[in-house]
């Protein structure tokens, strides 16, 4: 989806940022841009500014902001400030900021330095399972936890699912089920927080495919194809594993797969008539 654009542009802030010890204390003039990617048209078609970001409140959002806080670069400011207005500005999906810093103390002729960066919400899909323990604690356990991510809202579970072994057969069924998630986490920082949550529930990479408390993958993140060692997405096996896409179908029948071009519905009817 396009969204469209609110902006502010050439705020000017007096805070204290900066490497060096008299920038903090003296402090200087920042000047700060941002591109605001929403929804308008409800707005638009109603003239009520309650259906729309309140520019007035953002620029007093980014001023309180930068004057609240001491960080010595501009990418630390840039970031932080995205990640502060994408959780506490409703309605905002996207954000685009400049932070300008004219009097950088660099000792020689120059306008401005400034750092450019942007951040928005992204989906992903987690596919869970377990079989060990009480596996319906685990993955209830495992909701709760990624929802309690800060920068992360779980927005939709699928039931849950038991599924005979895939792999290692010699092994206990499964629990099985798919989520839905908003975050502003890049996909191997969700990794990151996939793996800690696992290890948090005792799972122990022993044996490939083997018994586990709790397995967390990455389905999908947005449409992104991205392929690394530790981490593939889409996920490599997933067009093949019906206890991944009978509880996936449920919450997102048509996800559309962006190397195969088929929904999650057709794939798990492509899969069941192999059989």
């Amino acid at each position: 989806m396009e969204w469209d654009k609110i902006k502010i542009e050439d705020l000017e802030v007096f805070a204290n940022h900066g490497v060096f010890p008299e920038e903090n204390v003296l402090g200087q003039k920042f000047v700060v841009s941002a591109v605001l990617y929403t929804d308008t048209r409800k707005a638009g078609l109603e003239d009520e500014l309650s259906a729309s970001i309140h520019y007035g409140e953002v620029s007093a959002f980014i001023t309180e902001y930068l004057k609240s806080h001491t960080f010595k670069l501009l990418e630390k400011i840039a970031e932080g400030l995205a990640e502060e207005m994408l959780l506490k500005v409703e309605g905002l999906q996207k954000v685009k900021l400049e932070i300008k810093k004219p009097w950088a103390p660099v000792g020689l002729p120059l306008k401005t330095v400034s750092v450019e960066i942007e951040r928005q919400w992204h989906t992903a899909y987690i596919a869970l399972g377990s079989n060990m323990g009480d596996s319906q604690k685990y993955l209830d356990e495992a909701v709760k936890a990624l929802d309690e991510v800060r920068n992360t809202k779980v927005e939709k579970v699928s039931g849950f699912i038991t599924t005979p072994p895939y792999g290692v057969t010699d092994q206990p069924d499964f629990l099985n089920g798919c989520l839905r998630l908003r975050t502003l986490l890049y996909p191997e920082e969700l990794l990151k927080e996939l793996n800690r949550i696992e290890k948090e529930a005792g799972r122990e990479r022993i044996i490939h495919w083997g018994p586990r408390t709790l397995d967390l993958d990455i389905i999908f993140y947005d449409d992104l194809v991205m392929e690394k060692d530790e981490l593939c997405i889409p996920h490599v096996e997933m067009h093949k594993r019906e206890f991944v896409l009978e509880p996936l179908e449920e919450i997102a029948p048509y996800k559309r797969h962006p190397v195969y071009g088929k929904t999650v519905r057709e794939m798990l009817e492509d899969l069941r008539e192999e059989k």
